[in-house]
């Protein structure tokens, strides 16, 4: 198959997804637009983006090209797309039957995005995409609950969705922080509170910041940013 037939099945994919899941579909009047669908969920429209995801030779990843391609006087020219013209990435990987839908924060201005269907074989969990994440039915019901400062979490299944009491926090050892700290501070952007321990005892507090007024819009200057750590009470 060639790339525009890929692109009109994966949008057909995308389309009959959403409908299962009870969302309505627009589709532009004029075809070649930065937008392929818009999606009404939780009562707000998004503007989305459909990608053909296909596997890699050891089948544990789906691959997505982001970047277009169009041939002009001067040659080849070749675009990524930022989070003023679009707002999700639906990506339909054929060999798998599967779709998976991407928030434009953690995807904007990038050529390809890897999606992994199993861990890391090196055992990396920072600076990876899983696809259990990012499945569209998942993703779907949490952008219909979720407040708009909510949507702006790394993954769809982020604990930043969902109430966060400050007994909930995930403690952790000094060592493992150390270790993985890089995966951590992926897990308090997503909205997720850590402790860090030594011996037993807390050390330090990882949390990412909150809002401090009326409900943010979702935008690429509003992403979290992890404040500095403040120092936990002694048990």
């Amino acid at each position: 198959m060639n790339s525009n037939v890929k692109g009109a099945i994966a949008e057909q994919a995308i389309v009959l997804a959403a409908m299962k899941a009870g969302v309505p579909v627009l589709r532009p009047v004029a075809e070649h637009g930065r937008t392929d669908l818009a999606l009404e969920i939780g009562g707000d429209l998004f503007r989305v983006q459909v990608k053909w995801g296909r596997l890699n030779r050891g089948q544990d990843v789906v691959i997505a090209q982001l970047a277009t391609s169009r041939c002009t006087p001067r040659g080849h020219v070749r675009t990524t797309y930022s989070e003023h013209e679009v707002d999700l990435f639906a990506v339909y990987c054929g060999e798998l039957e599967r779709c998976f839908l991407l928030p434009a924060e953690l995807v904007a201005n990038r050529t390809v995005v890897y999606l992994r269907l199993t861990p890391a074989r090196n055992g990396q969990r920072a600076c990876i995409n899983l696809a259990d994440d990012f499945i569209f039915d998942g993703a779907v019901a949490q952008l219909a609950r979720a407040t708009r400062w909510q949507r702006v979490g790394r993954g769809f299944e982020s604990p930043q969705l969902h109430s966060n009491p400050e007994d909930a926090a995930m403690t952790i050892g000094a060592d493992d922080c150390r270790v993985s700290f890089g995966y951590w501070l992926d897990r308090v952007v997503a909205g997720e509170d850590v402790i860090v321990t030594r011996r037993g005892k807390p050390l330090v507090r990882l949390t990412a910041v909150a809002p401090t007024s009326a409900p943010v819009p979702w935008g690429p200057a509003l992403a979290p940013v992890l404040r500095s750590v403040t120092a936990a009470e002694s048990a």
